[in-house]
C-alpha cells in the first residue's frame, strides 16, 4: 500500500511539474507577446512621470511668482499710500511761496493796500489752480437754483424782485473731488 501511494504521490508531483512547465511555457509566451506593448507601457509611464515632474515644477515656480507679486504689490500700495501726496504737496509749496512773497511785500514801507490785494489774488488763483490740478473743484453757486446736494442754506431771505429758491449769497465756497462733495457751499437763499 505504501508503493501504491508512493507511486500516486509522484504521479502527481509529476502532473503537477507538467502543469507547471505548462504555465511557465504560457506565461513565457505571453510575456513574449506582450514585451513591445510593456515597452509601449513603460514608455508612456516615463512620459507622463516625466510630465508630472514637470507640471509639478511648474506648479511651485508658479506658486513662487505669485507670492513675489504680493509681496511687489504690498509694497506698491504701501509706498502709494507713504507717497500720494507728494505731488499734490509739492504744487501747493507753490501757493505758499506766493504768500511768502505776498507777506514780505506787505511789510515793505511803500506797500499799499491795493499791492496786497493784487497779490492776495494772484495768490488765490494759483491756489485754486492748483486744487484743479487735482480734481478739486470749487462751487460757487451765486444766481443759480439751490440745489440741496451741493448746497446748504444758512438762511432764507424773503425777495421780491429774485427767483425763489435761488441762491442770492454765497457766505462759503463749496468743493467737489473728482465730482464728489468734499464741502457743500453755505448760501443764502431767497425764499
Amino acid at each position: 500500500m505504501s508503493n501504491k501511494m508512493t507511486k500516486k504521490k509522484s504521479e502527481k508531483k509529476n502532473q503537477e511539474r507538467a502543469s507547471v512547465e505548462k504555465k511557465d511555457i504560457e506565461t513565457t509566451t505571453k510575456v513574449d507577446l506582450q514585451t513591445p506593448q510593456d515597452e509601449d507601457l513603460q514608455e508612456q509611464l516615463a512620459q507622463a512621470q516625466q510630465s508630472a515632474k514637470d507640471n509639478w515644477d511648474k506648479l511651485l515656480r508658479s506658486r513662487a511668482e505669485m507670492e513675489n507679486l504680493k509681496r511687489r504689490n504690498a509694497k506698491d500700495v504701501e509706498n502709494a499710500h507713504k507717497f500720494a501726496l507728494d505731488r499734490f504737496v509739492k504744487a501747493l509749496l507753490e501757493v505758499k511761496d506766493s504768500l511768502s512773497m505776498g507777506i514780505k511785500t506787505a511789510q515793505e514801507e511803500k506797500a499799499t493796500v491795493k499791492h496786497i490785494v493784487e497779490g492776495l489774488e494772484m495768490t488765490d488763483k494759483v491756489f485754486l489752480s492748483t486744487l484743479k490740478k487735482f480734481g478739486v473743484e470749487m462751487i460757487n453757486p451765486e444766481g443759480e437754483t439751490f440745489n440741496p446736494e451741493l448746497h446748504e442754506a444758512v438762511t432764507m431771505v424773503p425777495m421780491t424782485d429774485k427767483d425763489p429758491n435761488s441762491v442770492l449769497e454765497v457766505v462759503q465756497f463749496g468743493f467737489t473731488l473728482n465730482e464728489r462733495l468734499v464741502r457743500p457751499a453755505m448760501v443764502v437763499v431767497v425764499q
